[in-house]
């Protein structure tokens, strides 16, 4: 037997047992004569002590290096109060080395095995069977590992059919091109690999299998980006007979359901709702961040008398003039204004106005072309987010322009 417990499970309820663990030499220390060798698995660590009184197992542990693969028999005892680490779920114990066997040598990682590792993405991709001994790298695996499971019995709960889908499939039109396979008995003949398993989910629900789900592997030939890759993994499910909130309520409860099984959060429920229109006019995004506290506020009702002709023009004109209020902005030099100018331009406006509010009033820019009653109001508008020191900058063109821009 390789072990009878793991590492990272012992606590002061051992003590007195006789255990053995097997895992992986993460660092030792001699103090005193006495070696301490800190052996990890993925459920943790645990500290082991191998004493001057047996001379010969203590030669042996002197000759582990970092990443050694051992097993270890040995007594589970209390630490001394003071040696105590609170830092380590077992730092209230540690084991009494009795017998060791060295499973597997290790020579010298190409990097150190720790969280905060100091390596190449590079150098870690070629070595990562050891970048994924990182408990940070396993915890990442099991968070996945858990939002499945979380996922199946969520759904499985709702009455859904879990049924996989096939990998070869015929090219269908999709977002971006195909990987493509050459078949072996059909010369010049080609399968894709499925960047959705979008036709097969609405034969299943034309079959009668009203609720289907599946864990679905997609590709997608496309470049990278931030929130693309050429494949993943997605939550895909269908349903007949509902409608738009069903599908809404279904889906929140569902990412409640993986949040409490994998970070032990509860999610309030219901979720805000914004609209399309909703959320390109105020964070000028269909996605928003809404932990960011700036808001985009439409001011057209009130610019078309502001006094300031280009604002009047566009609301008489029927496009839109909208205001971005950014705290501590006002610091901007002109350099970083004209900067933000010129971006605006590329971005299809004709400009970026500008002006300042400090001390309870607003300044330069376009300030002295606007009408008291015009920035008196625009002041309620803001509210809040209009704080001393802000920098309000203002678009005045169509609605997609302004939301792209701001």
């Amino acid at each position: 037997m390789y072990r009878t417990h793991k590492c990272g499970e012992l606590r002061r309820e051992h003590a007195g047992m006789q255990v053995r663990i097997a895992g992986w030499v993460q660092h030792k220390r001699s103090f005193g004569g006495v070696l301490f060798v800190v052996v990890g698995d993925r459920y943790g660590d645990v500290q082991v002590t191998f004493q001057p009184k047996n001379k010969e197992l203590l030669e042996n542990a002197e000759s582990l290096r970092s990443q050694d693969v051992v097993s270890i028999l040995g007594t589970v005892v209390l630490r001394p109060k003071e040696a105590r680490n609170p830092k380590m779920p077992t730092g209230d114990i540690e084991i009494i080395a009795e017998e060791l066997t060295v499973l597997s040598r290790s020579e010298v990682p190409p990097f150190v095995i720790k969280d905060d590792v100091n390596a190449s993405e590079e150098l870690r991709l070629r070595y990562r069977y050891l970048d994924l001994r990182r408990r940070v790298m396993q915890r990442n695996l099991i968070m996945r590992h858990k939002a499945a499971s979380a996922t199946r019995e969520f759904l499985d709960s709702e009455g859904f059919v879990e049924i996989e889908m096939p990998y070869l499939v015929r090219s269908t039109p999709e977002g971006a091109r195909d990987f493509l396979v050459p078949s072996r008995n059909w010369h010049g003949k080609f399968y894709a690999l499925p960047q959705s398993p979008q036709l097969y989910k609405q034969t299943l629900m034309v079959a009668g299998l009203d609720r289907y789900y599946s864990l679905a592997r997609c590709f997608r030939d496309e470049d990278l980006r931030q929130d693309r890759q050429p494949e993943f993994t997605q939550i895909d499910l269908e349903m007949s007979f509902v409608e738009k909130e069903d599908v809404m309520d279904l889906s929140e409860r569902l990412l409640s359901y993986i949040m409490l099984k994998t970070i032990d959060y509860v999610l309030p429920l219901p979720l805000p709702r914004l609209s399309y229109e909703e959320a390109m006019a105020r964070f000028g995004t269909d996605k928003p961040d809404t932990r960011i506290p700036f808001v985009i506020h439409d001011v057209t009702d009130i610019a078309s008398e502001c006094g300031f002709r280009v604002f009047e023009d566009v609301a008489k004109g029927g496009g839109v003039v909208r205001v971005l209020p950014v705290p501590k902005a006002a610091s901007f030099s002109r350099k970083k204004i004209d900067q933000l100018t010129n971006l605006a331009v590329e971005w299809g406006a004709k400009g970026l106005a500008t002006m300042k509010f400090s001390a309870g009033e607003f300044e330069g820019g376009v300030a002295k072309f606007l009408s008291d009653g015009f920035k008196k109001t625009l002041a309620e508008i803001c509210g809040d987010e209009l704080v001393d020191g802000s920098m309000l900058f203002f678009v005045a063109d169509s609605a997609d322009i302004a939301a792209k821009v701001l």
